[in-house]
């Protein structure tokens, strides 16, 4: 399988004469967050109509090499699954990539029954990718052969897919729908993330932690916050330090010594002699803690908005039937059409005309095209 592999600014002069004057690229970025505690960026993947590149940024910073190119509006970016690729990019390299077009919302708007980027392929190329990396860490160095082949093949047959894909949303009117999609996504991976509560309680992300009493929901917590300082030191993921049932169970037993910390299902035991210690200190202060001092399972935690009262509940139901009858009309995945968290908007602002259902957060422009006037008609409609 051809293709280049840039791991230092002196081998990049080639890509960057050809990304001069370039008019269309297909791309793709592989980051380490299953393997890693972090999930920076690993790999970036370009190709060219003439090469295929593979960069690695571990190596060197690419940033200027790929800014030009990625931010003009009018050199198109072909992408598949763009959301989570764009807030990398412009996390890491700082880049704000505009001139995008994503395989995966131009075959979602064409009813596609998979979108995944190997079904899609295998459709209309009749090319199985291999699914051997999918879950490799990119942080890895050095990459294998295997690695890198799996890495370029992922941008090699995008641009011709995105050919068919134009023509087929052409022919059925839907260009502008994956047009305004494709600047929403650019749109939405520069807005900051969304901050976690003040205080977030790393035992609600454990199941069965619900079930335990206050001793033992006070000891996970302190098994989490060592499990977490481990993670982050060696830059592993948190699970691949120790998953939770052994935590639990440690919670469950409080160990005496490291030896019977290594005796539980699943610990490594390599981790029980050389991290334990702090492990088993936690533990047995928590085993002598006053029963005042002890934080059990969250209660009233707030999880959002709640249950809409019954009557928007009621305009929310003839909204949705609504949706799903027009897109069993057009072919589309009903999610796709309108997804149930703007139907409820739609709800709560109960919007008298196509202007004011334009005013509500989350509805596109072709949303109200295709399905607006039904909306409408059921807003207006008695119970």
């Amino acid at each position: 399988m051809s293709y280049i592999y840039i791991e230092e600014a002196s081998q990049a002069n080639p890509l960057a004469e050809e990304l001069r004057g370039l008019d269309r690229l297909a791309l793709d970025c592989e980051a380490a967050g299953f393997h890693r505690y972090s999930d920076r960026l690993c790999l970036v993947q370009l190709t060219t109509p003439t090469q295929t590149y593979v960069i690695d940024p571990l190596g060197f910073d690419p940033t200027d090499l790929l800014r030009a190119p990625l931010e003009d509006p009018d050199v198109e970016i072909v992408m598949h699954g763009a959301d989570f690729d764009l807030r990398l990019l412009n996390r890491d390299l700082n880049i704000r990539l505009a001139g995008l077009f994503d395989t995966q919302v131009a075959a979602s708007l064409l009813g596609a029954s998979q979108l995944g980027l190997a079904a899609l392929l295998e459709t209309h190329f009749d090319v199985k990718l291999s699914k051997k990396y999918q879950r490799a860490d990119w942080a890895e160095r050095p990459l294998t052969g295997g690695m890198l082949d799996y890495a370029a093949s992922d941008t090699r047959y995008l641009t011709g897919l995105a050919d068919i894909l134009t023509a087929e949303l052409d022919k059925v009117g839907r260009s502008a729908w994956a047009e305004e999609e494709c600047r929403a996504l650019e749109t939405n991976a520069l807005a900051p993330p969304v901050e976690p509560d003040e205080d977030p309680d790393p035992v609600l992300r454990v199941k069965r932690a619900r079930d335990l009493n206050a001793r033992h929901i006070t000891a996970l917590r302190e098994a989490l916050q060592w499990r977490d300082a481990i993670a982050q030191r060696r830059d592993r993921a948190a699970f691949r330090v120790v998953g939770d049932p052994p935590l639990l169970e440690a919670v469950a037993q409080f160990p005496r010594d490291t030896a019977q910390l290594a005796d539980i299902k699943g610990f490594p035991g390599a981790l029980a002699r050389t991290e334990g210690k702090e492990l088993l200190k936690r533990l047995h202060a928590v085993s002598q803690m006053p029963e005042e001092e002890l934080r059990g399972y969250p209660k009233n935690r707030n999880r959002g908005p709640g249950r809409p009262p019954p009557e928007v509940e009621a305009v929310a139901d003839r909204l949705k039937a609504a949706r799903n009858q027009r897109a069993d009309e057009l072919g589309l995945d009903r999610g796709t059409l309108m997804a149930n968290g703007v139907i409820t908007a739609i709800a709560v602002a109960a919007p008298s005309d196509a202007e004011a259902l334009a005013g509500v957060e989350g509805v596109r422009r072709w949303q109200i095209e295709a399905v607006g006037s039904e909306l409408l008609a059921a807003l207006s409609a008695k119970p």
